[in-house]
């Protein structure tokens, strides 16, 4: 489980593509690494994945093909820059909001506007996620945690701080791209309860 409270100083070193596996090598601060063991939960632009080995300076994590093709790891490049967390640890502060790492689609960006020192980014999303996703409510993009500021049809719109603008790599975000999208969980329940009330 995660925060959405992500730091974006990774970048991605090597992809290698295998038949039945990706194997992603990302390279971080050394502070980041240190703890740091093999097993361990970590998210890479809201992504969870396990940790396979490490060294100082770097993390090597693997995906099933499935992963790789359904989430924006697809459009990654060796350089690009990735949003990175550590799971939480038990009696945490939780300054975000929870994140389960299990990312529900891709939404696309539509709109930015600079307004005054933030960025407002509209995001197209899948129909089948209507129910979850409301004005005030959170959402996780890239594994940032984000309050949604408002819901037109099947789009919807957040806002960037300057913080959020310098520690994640959501301020690199141009027209057309793709990012990682998991709607909060407990709308998830809220919207299946009223499902099978239905």
């Amino acid at each position: 489980m995660f925060s959405g409270l992500v730091r974006g100083d990774a970048h991605i070193k090597k992809i290698d593509k295998h038949k039945q596996t990706i194997k992603l090598t990302v390279s971080c601060p050394a502070d980041f690494t240190n703890e740091l063991t093999i097993g361990d939960s970590i998210a890479i632009n809201g992504t969870c994945l396990t940790v396979e080995s490490f060294t100082e300076t770097s993390f090597v994590v693997t995906m099933m093909p499935q992963t790789y093709k359904k989430t924006v790891f697809k459009n990654l490049h060796n350089g690009d820059q990735l949003n990175v967390e550590r799971s939480l640890e038990v009696g945490q502060r939780l300054e975000g909001h929870l994140v389960t790492g299990h990312i529900d689609d891709l939404a696309t960006v539509t709109k930015i506007a600079q307004n005054e020192n933030a960025i407002e980014i509209w995001f197209k999303f899948p129909a089948r996620l209507s129910t979850q996703i409301v004005p005030q409510g959170s959402i996780a993009l890239n594994g940032v945690s984000l309050t949604v500021m408002d819901v037109k049809d099947n789009s919807f719109s957040v806002g960037l701080i300057p913080h959020t603008q310098d520690e994640t790599n959501l301020a690199n975000l141009q027209i057309n791209d793709e990012v990682n999208l998991e709607t909060d969980i407990i709308g998830k329940y809220v919207a299946k309860n009223l499902e099978k009330r239905n």
